[in-house]
């Protein structure tokens, strides 16, 4: 069976799961990869794992540049391969330590591969295992890489919301930009607050207050509703350790702290176009303060009129934050200019760098202004590591699904069918991840789903470096927010905006920072390939 047509079975069972049976999202994903995974011949998977393993042969017999940090010496096979996509053997050969750096043969044709005999046993290997085997496999590899990452940055989140540090953060961005420029306040704040929260809980922090300015100024509510989602969902979609770019950075190979700059980057080219869009669409619609339900106006009074004592001090706040993304982002800077040094790989250790940003929020818990008992504490953390869980498993599904697609060898597909459209790859990332999202609705789903299928892309070579393509999945997640998007309902029912209202000025505004976002992401592609 074509691996293209595996491709489409498995994206319609996820899509067709999560809107026609209504299933949970980890339910959807695992049965795609099982059905996806059933319908894989032996022969497609050990064809996949000789291509990953293997190391391209040049014309003139060198091995090719970048990879020979992957060459096990001794004895091996060249692989070469076929009109369409198999591999056959085409020689044996002993590869010696002075082959790493020198021709070792002449003769070869442009694809020729080669595999240490390990390597290929390791292929039969895998090749020979049932569904449910590979599944299991591609399942604890992205739990591997992520599980700690979620479950440490639930626990951040959660002791920022209950130790009072996100409203400081806020009011502490809101003093420091003046009460003229609070719509710039709430996109700092947001995107800040985005970064280890889970969009939804930086909605339901923020738009309180929100609600608390327009009491006091009597004008701009739609601005200020615009700019808290601007902010929040851009850092949704871009930055890790949120749970979408974090999976796809594991998925594409690319550097946390590298995912962590580049996403910040991109994000201000999105929020600033947002920020515009927001004032643009204030300037044409004024959105009246309703009631709601959930806060009263004596409530929304006392937040105007709050002390700030009662809260703990901006520094402390930020710290969960800044501690572990300046760890991450350094070791990534080190890395590149090729600077070491002692502990350099503990300290720039992705869950080491969460765990201690998860350390100072239960240290903000224990000794801030809202001094939490042992009991309390305990249960925050229970209740984080709850919603994290659901998370792990939903982004371990995604990580069996792209798993098992990888193996039907579709990069060779992809590689014969389409050898020179390197410059089309953002653009089609960003197209697939929209398309599914606007399906199904669920931006971190869009996510999971659309870099299983891109990702067999980076296996059969980039022109640029992989971030690229990253961003551009996570800027294809933003549109189209509509009925079938649960963020969608809460901003709608926690703002007081109507269906139509949202769809008028949300739903738009995601379109404009995510277009914003792909532009930038093939620019950088173009001039910073990174490579």
């Amino acid at each position: 069976m074509s691996p293209l047509l595996l491709l489409l079975i498995g994206m319609l069972i996820v899509i067709g799961g999560i809107l026609l049976f209504r299933l949970h999202a980890f339910l959807a994903l695992i049965f795609a990869a099982f059905v996806v995974a059933a319908l894989t011949t032996s022969d497609m998977v050990e064809r996949h794992e000789i291509r990953s393993a293997s190391i391209p042969v040049t014309a003139d017999g060198a091995l090719t540049p970048g990879m020979r940090q992957n060459l096990i010496l001794g004895h091996g096979e060249i692989i070469r391969a076929g009109e369409h996509t198999e591999l056959t053997p085409a020689a044996k050969i002993q590869l010696s330590k002075n082959a790493t750096t020198n021709a070792f043969q002449s003769g070869f044709q442009p694809g020729d591969r080669f595999i240490h005999h390990t390597q290929m046993s390791a292929a039969k290997k895998t090749a020979g295992k049932n569904p449910m085997q590979r599944i299991a496999d591609g399942f604890g590899k992205t739990c591997l890489g992520i599980g700690i990452l979620i479950a440490m940055a639930a626990i951040i989140g959660k002791t920022l919301m209950d130790s009072g540090a996100a409203e400081r953060i806020v009011l502490g961005l809101g003093r420091a930009f003046g009460v003229n420029n609070t719509p710039l306040a709430f996109i700092a704040s947001g995107f800040t607050l985005g970064i280890p929260v889970f969009f939804d809980t930086v909605f339901y922090l923020m738009i309180p207050l929100g609600k608390a300015l327009r009491v006091k100024t009597g004008r701009d509510y739609l601005l200020y509703v615009l700019c808290i989602v601007a902010g929040g969902t851009m850092a949704h979609s871009l930055v890790p350790p949120t749970p979408g770019p974090l999976f796809v950075a594991e998925e594409l190979g690319v550097d946390l702290g590298l995912m962590i700059l580049a996403g910040c980057i991109v994000g201000l080219f999105t929020v600033t176009s947002g920020y515009f869009f927001a004032r643009f669409a204030n300037s044409r619609l004024d959105v009246p303060l309703r009631p709601s339900a959930e806060l009263s106006q004596a409530e929304l009074q006392a937040m105007v009129d709050r002390d700030p004592v009662e809260l703990p001090g901006l520094f402390v706040s930020l710290l969960p934050i800044i501690l572990p993304v300046g760890l991450l982002a350094t070791g990534t800077i080190f890395k590149m200019s090729g600077i070491e040094f002692p502990g350099r790989s503990i300290v720039a250790d992705k869950n080491v760098a969460l765990t201690l940003g998860a350390i100072c929020g239960l240290l903000l818990l224990a000794f801030g202004p809202k001094r939490h008992s042992r009991s309390r504490i305990s249960n925050a953390v229970q209740a984080a590591l709850a919603s994290g869980g659901v998370i792990i498993l939903i982004t371990a599904a995604g990580g069996a699904f792209g798993h098992v697609l990888r193996q039907t060898d579709i990069s060779g597909t992809i590689q014969h069918l389409m050898p020179a459209t390197q410059t089309g790859l953002i653009p089609l990332a960003f197209l697939v991840t929209l398309i599914i999202r606007t399906a199904q609705g669920s931006a971190t789903v869009a996510m999971i789903t659309a870099v299983g299928i891109m990702s067999p892309l980076v296996d059969a070579g980039l022109e640029f470096h992989p971030v690229y393509l990253a961003l551009a999945i996570g800027c294809g997640s933003k549109p189209i927010s509509w009925m079938n998007d649960s963020g969608f309902w809460v901003i709608s029912k926690m703002s007081g905006l109507t269906e139509a209202e949202m769809l008028k000025t949300n739903t738009i505004m995601g379109c404009v920072m995510a277009t914003v976002g792909l532009g930038i992401c093939m620019l950088g592609a173009t001039l910073l390939p990174l490579i």
